[in-house]
């Protein structure tokens, strides 16, 4: 007998989803996830502003993740204009995507992906039971919003990272405090791959692969190739390597590689770049006893707890290193060019790509999330992991397939539709 699980809202998750399953005699008939979040235009948005613009607006996309989209943009135009920042410059906007990346990890890994291993509907209810472990998250969270707030004005949607350096820069005072506050989470990071590494994960292997920014000498953030083992491709030709696609019922953009599914996020950083971690990192990732490369993608939760530990580490070692000097924002001339930024985010790789004409007006712009990349390997993953669940009951069905969305950390509000159109 056929039945159909439509799920109109899956709970613990950035953004708005829509799953429907329909299942016969044991076998997925229909599996179709999608985004139903209203198209946001922010292509079409910056087409026709000035190229100091677009990191401005396009941080805007997303609460959780704006800093990643600030200094992708930011990327994208100088790469446009031929200009290379500083030093210094590219150091405190490593710092800063560290620490949303702390608070980012340390939201979905306690807020969203703990309750279900735990047993509990939502961090709420957890409460009573289960307040060192929220604490521990609340630390860590207020470490990097205070990173955020430190170099970037303000904890969401930073204004002090622009085109050419920074409109302000932090003086060594807040550098010493930042170090204080890494200092204090570290015990929350490794209690955290504790935590993480003692729970129970499904055994299941996705058929994705997996793909990530790929660095010789460090841990991939803001820097490298994009790749899988051999499959490597420079920043400037990703449209030949990988294709965008879009549903007709969905406002999700979909991306694929060569036609075929796969996915971003920690677990496919860490399979890449498993030596670059640092050694508490590493330490941890080996008491965790997963075996790498990992296919799992339930195993994203480990990786972002090791990658906690790695941030808090590179974070420590700038704040303890990094002199600052004064530095004027560089005046840089506009010009005609397209430029790429391909930086790795809490969820994946993000792309921002501009095209700037003469009197450096944005022209053309594309957009390309981690949730948009990871969507069809999701879809596919529920089609082949349902039918392994089917005899137990619904409820703890519809629970089984929500862990297993969860535990890509999805952001459905940055997988809708960017839309390039033209306004006139």
């Amino acid at each position: 007998m056929a039945r159909t699980i439509t799920l109109d809202h899956i709970t613990k998750i950035e953004g708005h989803a829509k799953l429907r399953l329909k299942v016969d005699r044991g076998k997925v008939k229909q599996c179709h996830l999608t985004a139903t979040e209203g198209a946001r235009y922010f292509e079409g948005i910056v087409k026709g502003r000035r190229y100091n613009e677009a990191h401005e607006i396009t941080s805007r996309i997303c609460g959780i993740c704006s800093c990643a989209h600030v200094i992708a943009a930011i990327q994208a135009v100088e790469d446009a204009l031929g200009h290379a920042p500083t030093k210094q410059t590219k150091q405190l906007r490593l710092l800063l995507t560290l620490g949303e990346r702390i608070r980012s990890h340390a939201t979905h890994l306690y807020f969203l992906s703990l309750p279900d291993y735990l047993g509990y509907e939502s961090a709420l209810a957890m409460a009573k039971n289960h307040r060192p472990e929220l604490q521990r998250a609340l630390n860590l969270m207020r470490c990097g919003n205070g990173i955020i707030a430190t170099l970037g004005a303000r904890d969401l949607h930073p204004v002090s990272a622009t085109v050419g350096g920074w409109l302000r820069l932090p003086k060594e005072g807040d550098m010493q405090k930042l170090r204080l506050s890494l200092d204090s989470v570290k015990k929350d990071a490794i209690a955290t791959c504790d935590l993480f590494n003692s729970l129970k994960y499904p055994e299941f292997e996705s058929k994705g692969k997996y793909f990530s920014l790929i660095h010789p000498k460090d841990y991939p953030f803001l820097e490298g190739e994009f790749g899988f083992g051999k499959e490597r491709v420079k920043k400037s030709d990703y449209r030949s390597f990988l294709t965008e696609y879009h549903e007709p019922d969905s406002t999700a953009n979909f991306v694929v590689k060569s036609d075929k599914r796969y996915f971003v996020g920690a677990l496919a950083r860490i399979n890449n770049n498993r030596k670059l971690l640092s050694v508490d990192a590493q330490k941890m990732l080996r008491q965790s006893g997963i075996s790498l490369p990992s296919r799992n993608p339930y195993h994203n939760t480990i990786a972002q707890a090791v990658e906690l530990v790695h941030c808090v580490d590179q974070a420590l070692e700038i704040c303890s290193t990094l002199k600052i000097k004064p530095e004027e924002v560089e005046k840089i001339a506009p010009r005609a060019g397209t430029g790429v930024g391909m930086i790795e985010v809490p969820r994946g790789t993000l792309w921002h790509e501009y095209t700037l004409d003469a009197q450096g007006i944005i022209t053309r712009t594309n957009i390309i999330t981690p949730t948009a990349q990871n969507l069809l390997n999701i879809q596919e993953d529920i089609r082949q992991f349902v039918p392994r669940v089917l005899k137990k009951p619904r409820a703890q069905i519809i629970l089984d397939v929500e862990k297993l969305i969860r535990s890509y950390d999805p952001c459905f509000s940055c997988s809708a539709h960017f839309l390039e159109v033209d306004w006139k």
